[in-house]
């Protein structure tokens, strides 16, 4: 059966949408099969054409549960269910389907005290830094508001997302015909991580080297 991963939580703009589709794009370019579905009303399918992976609409309850079935029903696959935020009973509901839970936040006192909540709420949920800085001081500074507040969680801190400005490429309608290097690399250390919590090996013969050929997904949609 397939791996549900839902990337939820409470407070917007800590990045979701941009991380599912990141993870996908990783798990792709990793030789794994993955479908994104959308559950934010908020927000417009996007098109499949020159994604690694497989996009799914499921903005309402119904299609959902039809999304998910279908994703369970395909051996080796992953479905990444992406959340909205002030979703409190949505995100419930997400958790009690997935078998792993990500809560992204962001380098700020607000987004950490939302993400702590969260975690209690959600104890097998694992937080994820993301947008996270890559000036030096700024990083100091962040890493040293995250040892303040969430050391009682340090064992479900993942490694961070570091802020890429090509990332929002993901995002548009459509992608570019080829997608940055940094890109790519940041994707797949994304896409790393969540196999080695899910104690998924990889196959290096399956690994994409040129991320700018051609996805080949051989599995129809679920529909």
């Amino acid at each position: 059966m397939a791996d549900i991963i839902c990337i939820i939580g409470n407070k917007g703009g800590t990045g979701k949408t941009t991380l599912s589709h990141m993870l996908c794009q990783g798990m792709g370019l990793l030789g794994q099969r993955s479908v994104c579905v959308l559950t934010d009303t908020h927000r417009e399918p996007l098109a499949p054409a020159g994604r690694r992976y497989l996009v799914a609409d499921a903005r309402n309850r119904e299609a959902l549960a039809r999304v998910v079935d279908k994703i369970r029903t395909l051996n080796a696959w992953m479905g990444v269910i992406d959340g909205g935020g002030n979703r409190t009973e949505t995100d419930r509901h997400l958790y009690g389907l997935a078998d792993l839970v990500l809560l992204p936040f962001r380098d700020s006192q607000e987004d950490i005290r939302t993400v702590i909540r969260d975690l209690d709420m959600f104890p097998r949920a694992y937080a994820v830094p993301t947008q996270w800085p890559t000036n030096a001081w700024a990083r100091d500074a962040a890493e040293r508001l995250v040892a303040d507040m969430l050391d009682p969680y340090h064992d479900r801190i993942l490694d961070p997302v570091y802020a890429l400005g090509a990332s929002k490429l993901m995002l548009q309608k459509h992608v570019p015909p080829a997608l940055p290097t940094s890109l790519a690399n940041a994707c797949r250390s994304i896409a790393h991580q969540i196999l080695d919590l899910l104690q998924i090996p990889i196959d290096a013969t399956q690994e994409i080297v040129d991320q700018h050929s051609p996805a080949q997904l051989s599995m129809a949609a679920p529909s």
